[in-house]
């Protein structure tokens, strides 16, 4: 438009509430992430355990049909070893859900400099973040708590209601451990592809802190014959703090107090690092 007509009008429509404007992020960050098949797919096979568990419980309250064909019904046992086999399934495939749709979060935009033109918009740091977590936030949601607890209500409502009173700490035991694992990954995801920028490298060290992390915490319990190394294994101090949730007997190498502690300072660390790199320009030295 040229400058001498003066035709020019501020935008005089309604305008998005400040609270809600990180759900913009969420929105076009989500639709990007659903338009390869492969994570299309990848998500829909996620389903398929909570399904053959959705099976399983409604076989263990069909006794003739178990009689019928030579199965007996204790073998079939709904308690909370089985709801914490489901987390222990669902935890890996929401881990390679992470390892693949992550790093494509952030990476890109500081790979090319967008930080500003987010920035220079009503945006402030937190909301930025808090708008790209919520991506695998919800989507980690919809893979582990979330079918969990469709599960425990079909049990509950076939077991009937003296179970689910007695078992009612199940369903916060499924939240809980559900929240704690999906924190760990959303912000170690997103730390990695902030510092690194390439999405596949990004990818790659996010197995590699679970892998590599495993071998180097045994190393170091065989060489200083101690067993302070497994703080430097993030799955096994997640597997401590499953067990002690779901109240199944094993044996910890550690405290799950101290599990616990060593979990929230991974989160802390992995956001003061994201929060250091998310910014609307960089000093170069």
């Amino acid at each position: 438009m040229a400058i001498y007509r003066r035709n020019y009008k501020p935008y005089a429509g309604p305008l998005t509430p400040a609270w809600s404007r990180w759900f913009i992020l969420f929105r076009y960050s989500r639709r990007n992430l659903f338009r390869s098949k492969f994570m299309t797919g990848l998500f829909v096979v996620c389903f398929f355990y909570p399904m053959l568990c959705l099976l399983q419980i409604y076989l263990a309250h069909s006794v003739s049909f178990l009689e019928q064909i030579g199965i007996p019904s204790r073998v079939i046992a709904i308690d909370n070893e089985f709801f914490f086999r489901f987390m222990g399934v669902q935890g890996v495939l929401a881990f390679l859900m992470t390892a693949l749709a992550g790093p494509g979060l952030i990476s890109p935009d500081l790979a090319n400099g967008a930080l500003p033109l987010y920035f220079c918009r009503p945006f402030s740091r937190a909301e930025y973040v808090l708008g790209k977590s919520s991506v695998l936030a919800i989507l980690l949601s919809q893979m582990t708590w979330v079918p969990g607890l469709v599960l425990f209500a079909m049990q509950a409502s076939l077991a009937g209601l003296s179970w689910t009173w007695s078992n009612l700490w199940i369903a916060g035991s499924l939240v809980l451990s559900s929240l704690i694992w999906i924190a760990i990954l959303s912000l170690l995801a997103m730390a990695l592809s902030a510092w690194v920028k390439w999405r596949i490298v990004a990818g790659a060290l996010l197995l590699a802190v679970m892998f590599f992390g495993a071998g180097f915490a045994q190393a170091i319990n065989t060489v200083m014959r101690a067993e302070w190394g497994h703080f430097f294994n993030v799955a096994y101090l997640m597997t401590t703090v499953w067990n002690s949730l779901f109240r199944v007997d094993t044996e910890h190498a550690i405290p799950v107090v101290e599990a616990w502690i060593a979990l929230l300072v991974y989160c802390a660390i992995c956001l003061g690092l994201l929060m250091r790199k998310v910014r609307a320009y960089e000093v170069i030295r």
